[in-house]
């Protein structure tokens, strides 16, 4: 056992020889350390601002998970998205993190494209920054509810150069033309269409709808929904799901019947939360 310990230093030894001595350079550089930059503006509106976590060690391959925050589009933070945070630092250890704020929709500004317009800011400035911020040009979504809309919606239609290796939607609107919506009589979901406004045409609907703009090349997508949604349809995921499944494009569909917009606030829905995170933990290893 000694000799086989002694071998092994050995070895190590040699190894670090060779890496500092063999081009001439001398020692390696140090590993870069992990580090948080809070509210990095990307324009001039107070909520065109993001959170970046970097990773000790990373590199110009560094990949970045980026968390787009829910609130009906009119409202939220991004620190509701900052347990996912916490999730994903300590399951992916290499891996960067932007959690984002954007400009939020109101009667004089409609959300789209608005919101969809700070994300492709958003990204510009990572690419423009990637030298200074030592990370890679490949990215991946995760949103919630509005959140959840937009991530589909930008990796769907708006990321021209194919840079999103997978996308997270957790009970996220999909279909704005579903007659879920368009023939329904409640006023949540009323009040939901309105903020895209009103008696807005057929061609706009699907515009904003990312099952609508899906195609062969949309990335590896997954998906969460609660069977008592009152504000997301079930249809909102089957129909994204089957719509998927037509073109061949990977995808994974989790409809929970018994939950709502959400779950994890109470100790019965705790294994829900669970389930969600091991699937999304592995989809992220698979596909990011």
């Amino acid at each position: 056992m000694k000799r086989i310990k002694l071998f092994i230093v050995l070895i190590a030894i040699a190894l670090q020889y060779f890496s500092c001595s063999s081009n001439g350079e001398g020692p390696e550089p140090q590993k870069l350390e992990f580090q948080a930059i809070t509210n990095i503006s990307y324009g001039t509106d107070s909520n065109q601002i993001y959170d970046i976590y970097l990773p000790e060690g990373r590199t110009t391959n560094t990949k970045l998970m980026i968390l787009v925050h829910g609130g009906g589009w009119t409202s939220g933070d991004k620190s509701s998205m900052n347990y996912l945070i916490e999730l994903y630092r300590a399951n992916f250890p290499d891996l960067a993190l932007v959690n984002i704020n954007y400009r939020l929709s109101d009667e004089n500004n409609p959300p789209y494209p608005m919101q969809i317009n700070d994300i492709t800011l958003i990204i510009n400035q990572l690419k423009n920054k990637k030298n200074e911020y030592v990370i890679s040009e490949n990215y991946g979504f995760i949103g919630v509810s509005a959140g959840g809309h937009l991530s589909l919606l930008w990796s769907y239609a708006f990321d021209s150069q194919n840079n999103v290796n997978m996308v997270c939607s957790i009970v996220g609107p999909t279909n704005f033309t579903d007659s879920a919506y368009l023939n329904s009589t409640n006023p949540q979901l009323q009040e939901l269409l309105a903020t895209y406004g009103n008696n807005p045409s057929i061609d706009y609907l699907k515009e904003v709808s990312p099952l609508h703009q899906a195609t062969e090349t949309s990335p590896p997508t997954i998906l969460f929904y609660g069977g008592q949604d009152p504000l997301i349809p079930t249809t909102q995921g089957t129909d994204l799901r089957d719509k998927l499944n037509i073109l061949n494009v990977v995808n994974e569909f989790t409809l929970y019947p018994e939950a709502g917009h959400g779950w994890g606030d109470n100790e019965e829905e705790l294994a829900l939360l669970l389930d969600t995170w091991n699937k999304i933990k592995n989809f992220t290893q698979t596909h990011l």
